[in-house]
């Protein structure tokens, strides 16, 4: 059965009960004050029955609208995911989109292919969503002491916020940067560290993509020094 149906329903057996309340209150009443009483109540009840009925269909229009935009959006991260030879992990309610943009060694620096990447990336939220909520997740190799990488890895994110809302067209309060720095367990090659260019693929972002409506807290929340 349909939320709509059900309401519907739900409705119309509350307008029998009123409407035998009605009769049972008005045993006194002279019988064409009854039936106009009656038939105001009706008319009072249909209304509000056709006013919820319009409410759940508008509503049921807005979720399927939703659901199909981000959709779509999936989609289109998962192409260019694949044009970029990387990949695109699906977590509770958002997407990681684990772009290939990497770091010189204890550099914060984009580079041109970066910059490119970014563009191709702001291009597809601005298309398919506006109401995105895109957190930038920095990274550093285990090289150094962990309070160091810490604030590397926000000076990464940073760098790839500010390109995202400067250059690349995405609106700043709909951007945010977190630092997990070393974290082991996010190491894409736990044994691997600069300098030079050893570890290079730990020192990188990823793009979490939430849907998020008009707002939303942060998606994970950081100690002060790890949120930005």
């Amino acid at each position: 059965m349909s939320l709509l149906n059900a309401r519907s329903i739900t409705l119309q057996s509350l307008a029998l009960l009123l409407l035998f309340a009605g009769v049972v209150g008005c045993a006194h009443v002279k019988p064409d004050q009854l039936d106009t009483r009656l038939a105001n109540l009706r008319a009072e009840l249909r209304e509000e029955i056709s006013e919820t009925d319009t409410r759940v269909t508008a509503m049921g229009n807005r979720v399927d609208a939703l659901e199909s935009r981000a959709t779509n959006l999936e989609r289109e991260l998962e192409r260019l995911a694949r044009e970029l030879s990387t990949t695109v992990e699906r977590l509770e309610s958002a997407l990681r989109f684990n772009v290939p943009v990497h770091f010189a060694f204890d550099q914060a620096e984009l580079t041109a292919d970066a910059r490119q990447t970014l563009n191709r990336f702001a291009s597809v939220i601005r298309e398919h969503h506006p109401n995105y909520l895109v957190t930038v997740e920095g990274f550093t190799d285990p090289a150094g002491t962990a309070a160091y990488n810490l604030d590397l890895g926000m000076r990464r994110a940073e760098a790839v916020k500010a390109f995202l809302t400067a250059e690349a067209g995405l609106m700043a309060d709909r951007v945010r940067a977190v630092s997990y720095g070393e974290a082991r367990n996010r190491l894409v090659a736990p044994q691997r560290q600069g300098p030079g260019e050893e570890g290079w693929e730990n020192r990188r972002v990823a793009l979490v993509v939430d849907y998020v409506g008009d707002s939303h807290p942060p998606r994970e929340q950081l100690p002060p020094a790890a949120r930005g």
